[in-house]
């Protein structure tokens, strides 16, 4: 069988080499855990909505023992107080959701969004091992989701760099974001970092209200995928656009629809960022032209207010 020249286009495909040759610029990000302290007595500070300490055993209540951490259940059962002991969490579950739908199969420069989307995805999931952090993910597309459980070490990294060139998806075929946040929710447990990366079209309010739900137990990242042409067409001319079965014929000559088109895509801009300072996320735009180490470094560390 003859491949198609775009098949073997690493701007159009994502391959596997590809990705491996991402862990030495993978030493350049720092996925800031900086702000993450643990006291002895099981306090935990920090912007993370979720826990930063797992459970450990129960034991009988000593004096100066948290009330708030006494295990009822077993003391009910003993007729004696105990208390809930737990330990930090020295290995952080990172979660990366990468949208492969069919509206990011598309670029007029740089890279497909689909392919920077993987690479994104490469680079943080490099970075999550050099740091000790368990790898995990979801693959997403038109035909279903792709779920990975995080795991530590070397093949759990290569076990989510293998599927992010060849998914298995299963499951309902994905009509809008509601679908595959609502598979995150029930996978990504509390306390994972949650990397979101997509174009984020498709947001509707269930979409949100999953998003909500996952953000009161998880630190979320969003990674807005776009290409310079979503944001403003060219000036004057006649386009021709196709999607191999399709074709499109613009006039970016009618300055009232060049205006039109720009202005959807501030308000989408504007609606994302309006959500993710009502749910306290991080946002992070992405172009298929920057270098996906420039925008994960740029702006990561600085989460929407």
């Amino acid at each position: 069988m003859t491949k198609s020249p775009a098949t073997d286009n690493p701007r159009v495909t994502v391959t596997l080499k590809a990705l491996v040759d991402l862990a030495k610029p993978a030493g350049m990000l720092s996925l800031g855990h900086a702000n993450i302290r643990a006291a002895q007595s099981g306090n935990y500070l920090s912007h993370l909505k979720g826990r930063g300490m797992a459970f450990d055993e129960t034991r009988l209540y000593q004096p100066g023992d948290d009330v708030r951490r006494i295990d009822w259940r077993v003391t009910a059962r003993t007729d004696k107080p105990h208390s809930k002991i737990f330990k930090e969490e020295r290995e952080r579950p990172m979660f990366i959701a990468v949208d492969y739908r069919a509206t990011m199969a598309f670029a007029t420069r740089g890279v497909f969004k689909s392919v920077q989307a993987a690479r994104l995805a490469g680079l943080l999931a490099w970075a999550a091992l050099k740091q000790g952090d368990r790898i995990g993910g979801q693959i997403f597309s038109d035909d279903g989701c792709q779920e990975l459980k995080p795991q530590t070490g070397k093949p759990a990294l290569l076990r989510f760099l293998n599927a992010l060139v060849n998914p298995d998806y299963n499951g309902a075929a994905v009509v809008n974001l509601a679908q595959p946040l609502a598979r995150l929710l029930h996978h990504a447990r509390p306390g994972s970092r949650v990397y979101i990366l997509s174009d984020f079209r498709g947001m509707n309010s269930a979409a949100e209200n999953h998003l909500a739900n996952l953000a009161r137990h998880c630190e979320v990242v969003l990674v807005h995928i776009a290409d310079p042409l979503e944001s403003s067409l060219p000036t004057q001319g006649r386009y021709r656009f196709t999607d191999g079965w399709r074709e499109v014929l613009i006039d970016s000559g009618d300055k009232q629809r060049l205006q039109a088109y720009r202005q959807r895509f501030q308000d989408r801009q504007e609606y994302l960022q309006k959500l993710a300072n009502k749910l306290r996320l991080t946002l992070i735009p992405c172009t298929t032209q920057q270098a996906p180490l420039d925008a994960l470094n740029g702006t990561r560390a600085h989460p929407a207010a």
